[in-house]
This record gives structure tokens, sequence and C-alpha cells, in this order.
């Protein structure tokens, strides 16, 4: 009697596991776009010349929202006072800390292409602190970490990001964790799955 019990409650947990990670806010298709809908997937296609992914299809239900964030995007991925390299670093440990395995998976890959050592990449996966880092490296670390995972930064380290990057780069490294931690948030209340075809679309556990 006790293992059927036990059995229908595993059997119950298994199907609630199952419905919880079933996907919300799926893609709006274009033909029910409304005017400000259109006019927001325009400017996206003619500003990043590709099509909308991730979690700007969910952003879609707030076009003015999706707008905002892509233009934000555009400086903070392209334009940042740390260069596209760094922020693709600090754009991990954001991924990480939320455990957000589509935006770990579009982002490893670039990460790796851009000049990040795959041993830095495997290590901040398992949420190890990386060895062998640059002093730039360490210090988007430092400075990403704490502020994710303290929700504020030392000043100690903010004295060495301050010195080596000056305000414009304080500003810029603090905007992408913020950025790309609305984009985690975003994707996680989806329950976006992870990028299809990435080669490390799934985060450890």
């Amino acid at each position: 009697m006790l293992r059927a019990i036990l059995a229908v409650g595993a059997m119950t947990l298994s199907m609630a596991g199952a419905a919880y990670s079933q996907p919300r806010l799926g893609p709006v298709p274009p033909a029910q776009f409304n005017a400000a809908q259109k006019k927001a997937a325009a400017e996206f296609e003619a500003t990043r010349k590709a099509p909308m992914t991730g979690p700007f299809l969910v952003l879609m239900r707030s076009p003015e929202v999706m707008t905002a964030s892509r233009m934000l995007g555009d400086h903070l991925r392209f334009n940042s006072a740390i260069g596209t390299t760094l922020s693709e670093m600090a754009i991990l440990i954001t991924a990480r800390e939320w455990s957000q395995d589509y935006e770990w998976g579009v982002h490893a890959p670039i990460a790796l292409r851009q000049g990040i050592r795959k041993e830095i990449v495997d290590a901040i996966a398992d949420a190890r602190r990386p060895v062998g880092m640059s002093e730039d490296e360490t210090l988007v670390y430092d400075f990403s970490t704490e502020l994710q995972r303290n929700k504020r930064v030392s000043d100690v380290t903010y004295a060495k990001v301050l010195k080596r990057w000056g305000e414009t780069g304080v500003v810029d490294l603090s905007a992408i964790s913020g950025y790309y931690t609305l984009l985690a948030m975003v994707l996680n209340v989806a329950r976006t799955p992870g990028a299809d075809g990435a080669k490390m679309s799934r985060l450890p556990e």
C-alpha cells in the first residue's frame, strides 16, 4: 500500500514538473501584429540585419519595451567601454547566475569566438571561479559576480574597474549585468527553451 502511495506521489510530482517546464509566451505570429508591433519588427530587422529571436519575440507583447531593449542592447553588446570580448564574459556570468539556458546557448559560442578561453567558459558554467584569467577578465569577473550575488560592488573592486575603464566603464559594465538580467528574467518567465542547434545550450544544474 505504501509503495502504491509513493508511486502515485512520484508520478504526480513528475507530471507537475513536466507541466512546469512547458514554454509560455511563444512567438506572436506576424500575421497578428498590430501597427506598433509591425513598426518595431521592421526597425529591429533593419538595425540588426536579422529576424527577431529569443527574448525579443517575448517582448513583442510590448513593442515599445522591445524596441527600447533592442536599442540599449545595441550599445552594450557592440559599443561598450569594456569592448565586445569582455562584454560577452559579463553576459555569461549573468546567464549563469540566472540559470538561463537560452542566453547561455547564444553567448557561450560567441564568447569563445571572441577569445574567451574555453577553460574560463567552462568554469563559469560550473559556477567556479576561473583560473588563469587576464587582469581585465579578473576585473569583469569580480565586478559582475559581486553585483549579481551581493547586489553591490566592494570599494576595492569598484576602484580597480574605475581606474581601468573610467566612470563610463563602471556604468557600462553595470548596465550589461542589468540588461542581460532583464532578458534572463523575461526568458525565465516565458520558459523559453535553449537556443536551437547551440552546442552549449544547456547549463549544468
